[in-house]
């Protein structure tokens, strides 16, 4: 008896201890002032955080990281501690996922960014044959890249994400897809000419997901995150949160009135949490879904 009563008190201070710590989260900085695709992502993490009940701050770090070098350094376990960025299987070997969609997959639902100087050529697209002619832009180290690839795109790319809309601006590439939770703020920031316009009746979609990702050997950090994450989604902070932010977006996508064409993502790991239907977008509008040569989540 004594014993079960010494080993329920350690386990108290140790939970003490726990939550007692001081978390620091070192994430990449933002590659600028105007760069406001981290704001979902860290405010998510906070409230992920926060439902654990420990200690934490959130430190952005010294240095300007583009995607690829970031993931570098939290794989080398050096000036960064979590990442967030899109999954596929290369990812999830050298790192260390929680499989908790923080976009809830809409990353994969993408319309598409243009010139207004292509509008016209788009109003002729009638079928996924006519779009394949056309060049996508986008990052050369993207999961997307490959997805597109592999479905029968020619992409063109660049390393930087800033260089993506001088490309497109300067006609080295027809059109850039870019998710419904990201191109609105996008183009208020990337179009000061004006010179841009959201093409409105197309768009693709496969199947991704967004992921919170830590070095291999941060397990303890990577069962806090995904703990914090759990809580929010039981709670319905995270749905909270989640629509709060991207409501909008889907108001401004009308996506009952596109044609998305789904593509195949034969990069999307095996354990992918398909199955949990509380962590991906439930599209409630009568949304035109083309099966593009047998291609599906």
């Amino acid at each position: 008896m004594i014993k079960v009563i010494l080993s329920f008190l350690v386990l108290i201070a140790f939970s003490a201890n726990s939550l007692a710590a001081s978390w620091r989260i070192n994430y990449p900085r933002p590659m600028s002032e105007n760069d406001r695709r981290a704001d979902y992502p860290l405010k998510l993490l906070a409230l992920a955080l926060e439902e654990t009940g420990v200690n934490f701050k959130l430190v952005a770090s010294d240095r300007i990281m583009p995607q690829s070098k970031a993931l570098k350094r939290l794989m080398d376990n050096r000036e960064v501690n979590v990442v967030w960025s899109m999954t596929d299987e290369q990812r999830e070997e050298q790192l260390l996922p929680i499989r908790i969609p923080i976009y809830k997959g809409l990353i994969g639902w993408r319309i598409f960014l243009i010139r207004k100087d292509m509008d016209s050529r788009f109003k002729y697209i009638q079928s996924f044959e006519h779009l394949l002619k056309l060049y996508p832009i986008q990052g050369s180290d993207w999961p997307d890249t490959k997805i597109l690839q592999a479905n029968g795109f020619d992409v063109l790319t660049a390393n930087e994400h800033d260089a993506l809309f001088t490309m497109l601006g300067n006609a080295q590439g027809d059109f850039f897809p870019r998710s419904v939770v990201e191109i609105f703020e996008e183009i208020k920031t990337y179009n000061p000419d004006n010179e841009f316009e959201i093409e409105p009746k197309l768009g693709l979609r496969y199947p991704a997901a967004m992921y919170y990702f830590v070095n291999k050997n941060s397990v303890p950090l990577a069962k806090l995150i995904e703990t914090g994450l759990e809580k929010a989604i039981k709670s319905g902070k995270f749905d909270e949160l989640f629509y709060e932010e991207h409501q909008a977006d889907f108001d401004q996508a009308n996506m009952n009135k596109r044609t998305f064409h789904q593509l195949q993502n034969t990069y999307l790991p095996i354990k992918t949490p398909l199955h949990r239907k509380e962590l991906w977008f439930e599209n409630k509008q009568p949304t035109l879904i083309i099966d593009t040569d047998g291609a599906g989540p």
